[in-house]
């Protein structure tokens, strides 16, 4: 054990009772330094854990990062039929709309021309399109 120092901390009444009476005189100051050990172990340090929320925050944005750069170059195939959807995508328009449908796996025109302020038939004429390009070329809509 390591070198050991005095406190003194005040406590309520009833717990110096519980005290008394649970633990026999000459145990409780090995009893008190237990407890508190016991409570350290269990409590995380602070710094560490606000240094392991930075990290994770930092590692979602190049995750982020690096899936954005991925679609835009149509590297990236959903799991979902192996096919990206984005290929289909003719402008940043039907890429937000494709976006959103993947992150939130669907919605309707409604939620999305809310989501993406724009035209509700704006979006159901993208949808259209984009559906009638994935059939061109696989033979079946994506969307």
């Amino acid at each position: 054990m390591t070198e050991t120092i005095t406190i003194s901390a005040k406590i309520p009444k009833d717990v110096h009772g519980e005290l008394v009476v649970r633990i026999p005189e000459g145990e409780r100051s090995g009893f008190i330094r237990d407890a508190i050990v016991e409570k350290l172990q269990k409590t995380p340090r602070p710094d560490k854990i606000l240094e392991l929320e930075q990290r994770i925050e930092r590692i979602e944005g190049d995750v982020s990062l690096i899936k954005s750069c991925l679609a835009d170059l149509e590297l990236l195939a959903y799991e979902r039929g192996k096919v990206n959807p984005r290929v289909f995508c003719v402008d940043k328009i039907d890429r937000a709309i494709i976006d959103h449908l993947v992150h939130y796996k669907g919605a309707t025109t409604s939620e999305l021309a809310e989501a993406l302020e724009i035209n509700r038939w704006l979006v159901l004429n993208r949808l259209k399109r984009i559906q009638r390009r994935s059939e061109r070329q696989l033979g079946k809509p994506v969307v």
